[in-house]
């Protein structure tokens, strides 16, 4: 087989990509965080290597006591990155935690320049357009105009654990919000920051009602296309966990159609958008969330969480991917449409799907880690193609990512005990299974 992996970084420390746009718009650099490992927030720097040199720049440096992590790039000019920032002054009470972390923006060439992207409130009255917790794994919309992100509330996890339920919120470019601070951890924002889903603390049983909502992604470039012909251009697909009826969790799809207008999401619905000292903050009004999946008869039901994988739609929103087992235990790639309907299987193998997967900027394809290869998925006839030869270690699941002109792969290997960064061009050489 021809080979076509590239290592690009050989220095020994972990080198971490998020899970999708880690690639510059031209496609020439990956950006990058070099925490110890995935669940180690204690990385000091975000950085790129340029894929044709090899060369490594740093974006960011982070201050002494504070970290830095989990950074994606903005698909279109001007550069900007976006990514995890920790307390500024961490002490016991307030550390790094789900519930104490906020995202950043730095915008090329300002590097050093890094604008907090969601305040914080969490002294009441609370602020419009502020978080009362932490977000992180912050995502650029495919316009680049605004960002999804999970989110951990302070206040709901001081209440308690069953309180502390995480949720889909994004950032707008609405209006910056200022925060008249009360309380030494509090801050202001760029942007203004609502959560678009809606959770429980006890779900009824065989309900549609969920828990936790995780794992999100943008519904297609420019929204998705209507059964009537019209276009939703504002969506989010994500994980709801449900209870099933015999009170077991239950992961399925859901979506979240969005206003289009940025006034209507400083309109607040039947609940507060900053919640109270006793409840989250509540959806805008005119969001709408949709349970998409119903897998709870089959063999092997719900959405797995293992491999960790973000619910991706395709380029023209028609198609959201998932991972989901078949009735032989296998897990596969399965495609539901954003107005609902009867899954389709994608792969149709013996091996399993075993990471997190993109999509080609043409919709035609699939990327992922599969019987310890990268590998390929043309998404129509379910051929899957190997790009790289079998490893031992394989490549690691968190991120198998596409570069914007749909010629490379980005993944991450372990080489003697680090995680480095790879590139493999695509091109087909060999089938696994059709």
């Amino acid at each position: 087989m021809r080979e076509l992996e590239k290592q690009m970084t050989y220095t020994p420390c972990n080198h971490q990509l998020t899970n999708i746009n880690v690639w510059t718009p031209d496609s020439q650099w990956l950006v990058y965080d070099v925490r110890p490992n995935g669940a180690s927030f204690t990385g000091k720097t975000i950085e790129r290597v340029n894929i044709d040199t090899c060369e490594v720049e740093i974006i960011y440096q982070a201050a002494p006591e504070c970290y830095v992590g989990v950074v994606t790039v903005s698909p279109v000019e001007p550069v900007r990155y976006a990514f995890i920032h920790s307390p500024d002054k961490p002490d016991q009470q307030w550390h790094y935690d789900f519930h104490h972390r906020r995202g950043v923006i730095v915008t090329e060439p300002n590097r050093q320049q890094a604008v907090t992207l969601d305040a914080l409130d969490i002294t009441p009255p609370f602020t419009a357009g502020a978080l009362r917790g932490g977000s992180h794994v912050h995502v650029f919309s495919p316009d680049g105009s605004r960002l999804s992100f999970t989110y951990n509330d302070h206040l709901m996890h001081e209440l308690g654990a069953e309180f502390d339920q995480r949720n889909v919120g994004i950032a707008l470019p609405l209006r910056p919000v200022a925060v008249d601070v009360q309380n030494p951890h509090e801050y202001s924002g760029s942007h203004f920051c609502v959560l678009v889903s809606a959770t429980v603390t006890a779900p009824e049983l065989g309900s549609d009602e969920i828990n936790r909502a995780y794992e999100e992604g943008w519904i297609g470039t420019h929204g998705y296309v209507k059964s009537d012909g019209s276009v939703q251009r504002w969506a989010l697909a994500f994980i709801g966990d449900t209870k099933a009826e015999d009170g077991s969790k239950l992961s399925e799809v859901f979506i979240v159609d969005l206003p289009e207008s940025l006034a209507d999401y400083a309109r607040p619905s039947e609940y507060p958008l900053t919640g109270t000292e006793n409840t989250l903050p509540a959806p805008p009004a005119g969001v709408v969330q949709r349970r998409l999946t119903y897998s709870g008869d089959r063999r092997y039901p719900g959405v797995i969480t293992n491999p960790r994988h973000w619910l991706r739609s395709s380029p023209d929103g028609s198609k959201i991917a998932f991972l989901m087992k078949d009735d032989f235990d296998v897990v596969q790639v399965w495609l539901v449409s954003p107005e609902g309907g009867e899954p389709k299987q994608v792969t149709d193998g013996e091996f399993c799907v075993d990471s997190a997967f993109s999509w080609s900027p043409d919709g035609r394809n699939l990327a992922f880690i599969m019987e310890g290869s990268v590998v390929i998925c043309d998404v129509n006839s379910g051929v899957v193609t190997r790009l790289t030869e079998k490893t031992n270690p394989p490549p690691c699941p968190d991120a198998v990512v596409f570069s914007p002109n749909g010629e490379y792969v980005a993944y991450m290997r372990e080489v003697d005990g680090f995680t480095q960064l790879f590139i493999t061009g695509v091109e087909r050489d060999e089938c696994l299974s059709k």
